[in-house]
């Protein structure tokens, strides 16, 4: 069960198919997506204060954070 959970993360991608390309390797997601805005990021660590949302707004986190790092790269890669 915990896994689904942890694994439902990924839902947070379902907000590229509103972009034009969907999907772009030079495109940082962090601010650029609905889910991944700065606003979204607030509610995912405002749920970890409640512990039926706990474990999903760890999900959530652990999706903004491996995004945050793929931008970190993108920028590195850009110099």
């Amino acid at each position: 069960m915990v896994i689904l959970i942890l694994l439902s993360g990924i839902l947070i991608d379902l907000d590229h198919l509103l972009a034009n390309p969907i999907f772009d390797s030079q495109r940082c997601s962090i601010d650029y997506h609905p889910l991944h805005s700065y606003w979204a990021i607030a509610i995912y660590i405002t749920l970890l204060l409640f512990k039926k949302t706990r474990l999903l707004s760890i999900a959530f986190i652990i999706h903004i954070v491996a995004d945050l790092a793929d931008c970190w790269l993108l920028a590195l890669q850009s110099k």
